[in-house]
């Protein structure tokens, strides 16, 4: 009768506490679910703003037009227009290429393939190789010979764009 007891006695302390811990983790749960709305309400108060926003860069946009349209109309002035480079995504590697021809050309006049190919510890061919496709992918790339050497230079205005607005989203990193 002592082990039925002891059994008894044991079963009801295990549904206590299993009832306890259920209990707990539906508490747990339910303020889970009270801060997920209070961020999904943040969340779409924020939406609602910057599409408020959105909504009044555009109006701005459109009478910015209409401004520009009217100087050019009666007073003949026109806006130079920003150059804009359509460059494809870069490799890893050619991300490197670039910044490396980047910084020696900050540094020199033109950059020679030597010079390029020995930062980069890449062989000329290789070096060559990357600077073509840098070239294909819409990296405005200038080839000279200089001392009968090929010399390389980047266009300064996209030079210029992506020192301001990282046109080729290059992560921020060193190289070794």
């Amino acid at each position: 009768m002592d082990y039925k007891k002891g059994l008894l006695d044991s079963t009801i302390d295990l549904h206590t506490n299993l009832t306890s811990a259920f209990k707990d983790v539906k508490d747990e749960f339910s303020d889970h679910l009270t801060a997920i709305n209070e961020n999904t309400n943040e969340i779409q108060a924020n939406y609602e703003f910057l599409c408020d926003i959105d909504s009044k860069i555009n109006k701005v946009e459109e009478r910015l037009e209409q401004i520009q349209l009217f100087l050019q109309k009666h007073m003949g002035l026109t806006v130079e227009e920003k150059p804009s480079f359509e460059v494809q995504k870069l490799t890893k590697h050619e991300q490197d290429v670039f910044l490396v021809l980047y910084t020696l050309d900050n540094l020199k006049e033109a950059v020679s393939i030597q010079d390029l190919a020995k930062k980069c510890g890449l062989n000329e061919d290789i070096a060559i190789s990357y600077i073509s496709a840098l070239v294909k992918k819409g990296v405005p790339i200038t080839r000279k010979v200089v001392n009968k050497q090929l010399c390389l230079k980047l266009n300064s205005v996209f030079k210029k764009l992506q020192a301001k607005e990282n046109i080729l989203g290059l992560s921020q990193r060193t190289l070794a």
